[in-house]
């Protein structure tokens, strides 16, 4: 039986499996109908951000589930180019420069990534 982080409790959602999200790559999960989030892999770490560009809140994907990452640490935006680090989400390129993505607390579990 696979032990589990005391810090997931009962409310916390399971997102996704870390291996269906491809290494150095990204994946489009819903959290509700309302609030898609795009989830970043490099290696063993997993991010979390709102599926929000700051520059005009319009999606990051330019296609769903379709989007630009870059050497397994930038996440670009589609429609604008702007240009996101992986582990903290700010826009380090763009007309959104030194804006951040919306991060979404997220802890892995085993092979799982919940929301918290």
């Amino acid at each position: 039986m696979e032990q589990t982080s005391l810090s997931v409790d009962r409310d916390a959602r399971r997102l996704c499996r870390v291996d269906e999200i491809p290494d150095g790559g990204s994946l489009l999960v819903e959290i509700d109908a309302a609030t898609p989030c795009v989830v970043l892999r490099r290696g063993s770490e997993v991010w979390a951000y709102l599926n929000r560009c700051p520059h005009f809140s319009i999606p990051l994907d330019f296609e769903p589930g379709v989007f630009c990452t870059y050497d397994a640490s930038l996440l670009m935006c589609a429609h604008h180019s702007a240009m996101f680090r992986f582990e903290d989400g700010q826009c380090i390129d763009g007309p959104c420069a030194g804006a951040a993505l919306t991060a979404i607390e997220i802890e892995q579990v085993g092979g799982d990534v919940y929301r918290l």
